[in-house]
């Protein structure tokens, strides 16, 4: 396991980001959209996600298929990030321009992730 530095920071920041789905969950659930059911249980089961697609990234033989999968998270997550920009009360009193940062986000996200493919 001997993967470079930013891989494993990576990997902690979406551990660290799944772990926060169960602790706060409220604050996740303010911001998925309206259309979407079940709001609690797709923050917690996204925590989930997030925590074992980090886990995954660190070893050799789940790399490459956690790696994938977290690109895959960040397309879904997309509709999110949208809402977000649309909604007042789900863009947490954000500044638009710091809305749409997080949108352009997720490509960078996505490419980081890319990387370990």
């Amino acid at each position: 396991m001997n993967f470079p530095w930013h891989q494993y920071l990576m990997a902690s920041i979406y551990v660290f980001v799944g772990i926060f789905h169960w602790l706060k969950p409220k604050a996740f659930m303010r911001i998925m959209p309206r259309y979407l059911p079940a709001h609690r249980t797709l923050v917690y089961l996204s925590g989930i996600a997030e925590i074992t697609l980090g886990i995954a990234v660190c070893f050799p033989s789940t790399s490459t298929y956690a790696a994938w999968g977290i690109m895959l998270m960040l397309l879904v997550f997309f509709p999110v990030h949208i809402y977000m920009i649309g909604n007042e009360k789900a863009s947490l009193g954000l500044p638009k321009w710091v809305l749409y940062g997080r949108l352009l986000l997720q490509f960078g996200l996505i490419w980081w992730a890319f990387i370990y493919t």
